[in-house]
C-alpha cells in the first residue's frame, strides 16, 4: 500500500446526474439558480444581523454565523457539481477529490455542532431566562463558535489522508455527483477495514451525540413552554423554537439516511438524491424558514433591502 500504488489513479470522473444533454442543461440552470438563491438567501441574514442593533443578540450572532457556514457548506460541492454537468470528461484530480470530501465532512460535522450550539442557546433562553444574559455572554459565544470550526476541521484531516494513501489501480469512476465515502472505498483495490470502520465510527458518533443533546434540549424546553400560563408566551416560544426543529428534522433525517442505516439496498439515483437534499436544498430552505417564522429577522431583511433600495436611487 505505498504511496506510487495510490496514484495509479491520477483523477476521477464523476458521472453526476444521468440525462441527455437538454436534462443536462435544465440541471445546470436549476443547480446555478439555487446557488444564487443560497448565497443571497444567506448573505441577507449576515448582512441584517450585522446592521441591525435589534439582532445583536446571542441568538442572531449564532444565526449569522450559522448562514456563513451554508455559504461554505454549499459551495463546497455546487460549483463543481456545475462545472461537472458542462464538462466532457466530467473528470476531477485525484487532489481536488480528497480535498472536496475533507471540505464537505468538515463543513457538515461543523453545522451538526452548531445545531447543537443553538439548540443550548434556545434551553438557555426559555428554561433560565433569568440567568441567560449572565450564562450566554459574547464571549461565550465566540468560544462555542471558534470551537465548533475548529472541531469540524481537525477531526477528519488523519482519516482522509489514510484513505488517500489507498491504492486506486481499477476504476476511477464514481457515480455520484461528488466525491464520499462509499464510492471511493469502492474503488479501492485493497481492504482498509479500520480506517473505514474509524470513519464511521467518528461520523456516527459526531450525528448521535448531537442529535441526542438537541433531543434532550428540546425535550426540556417543551416541557417548559407547556408551563407557561399566557398562549401569547407559548406561541412566541413555539414560534423562535419551531424553525430550528424544523432544520434540525431536514438536516439530521436526510444525513442519517446516508451516512447511518445501510445504503447497499438503496439505488444509486436515489442516495444522489438524499445527498442533495441535505447538501444543497437545505442551506437554501434555512435563511426561509428562519425568516417567515420570525418578525425581527423579517423586519431586519426588509430594512436591508429597502436601504439597498434606496442607495442605489440615490446614486
Amino acid at each position: 500500500m505505498n504511496r506510487s500504488a495510490s496514484h495509479t489513479v491520477t483523477e476521477f470522473v464523476l458521472l453526476g446526474f444521468p440525462g441527455c444533454w437538454k436534462i443536462q442543461i435544465f440541471l445546470f440552470s436549476l443547480f446555478l439558480m439555487i446557488y444564487i438563491l443560497t448565497l443571497l438567501g444567506n448573505g441577507a441574514i449576515i448582512c441584517a444581523v450585522r446592521r441591525d442593533p435589534r439582532l445583536h443578540t446571542p441568538m442572531y450572532f449564532l444565526l449569522g454565523n450559522f448562514a456563513f457556514l451554508e455559504i461554505w457548506y454549499v459551495s463546497s460541492t455546487v460549483p463543481n457539481m456545475l462545472a461537472n454537468i458542462l464538462s466532457k470528461t466530467k473528470a476531477i484530480s485525484f487532489s481536488g477529490c480528497f480535498l472536496q470530501f475533507y471540505f464537505f465532512f468538515s463543513l457538515g460535522t461543523t453545522e451538526c455542532l452548531f445545531l447543537a450550539v443553538m439548540a443550548y442557546d434556545r434551553y438557555l433562553a426559555i428554561c433560565r431566562p433569568l440567568h441567560y444574559p449572565t450564562i450566554m455572554t459574547g464571549r461565550l459565544c465566540s468560544t462555542l463558535v471558534s470551537l465548533c470550526w475548529l472541531i469540524g476541521f481537525l477531526g477528519y484531516p488523519v482519516p482522509i489522508f489514510f484513505i488517500s494513501q489507498l491504492p486506486f489501480c481499477g476504476s476511477n469512476i464514481i457515480d455520484h455527483f461528488l466525491c464520499d465515502m462509499d464510492p471511493l472505498m469502492a474503488l479501492s483495490c485493497a481492504p482498509a477495514t479500520i480506517t473505514e470502520t474509524i470513519f464511521y465510527v467518528q461520523s456516527s458518533l459526531v450525528l448521535f451525540l448531537t442529535i441526542m443533546y438537541i433531543f434532550r434540549s428540546y425535550t426540556l424546553l417543551l416541557r417548559a413552554v407547556f408551563q407557561v400560563p399566557s398562549a401569547a408566551g407559548r406561541r412566541k416560544a413555539f414560534s423562535t423554537c419551531g424553525s430550528h426543529l424544523v432544520v434540525v428534522s431536514l438536516f439530521y433525517g436526510t444525513v442519517m439516511v446516508m451516512y447511518v442505516s445501510p445504503t447497499y439496498g438503496i439505488p444509486t439515483l436515489m442516495q444522489k438524491i438524499v445527498t442533495l437534499v441535505y447538501s444543497v436544498m437545505t442551506p437554501l430552505f434555512n435563511p426561509l424558514i428562519y425568516s417567515l417564522r420570525n418578525k425581527d429577522m423579517k423586519l431586519a431583511l426588509r430594512n436591508v433591502l429597502f436601504g439597498m433600495r434606496i442607495g442605489k436611487n440615490l446614486r
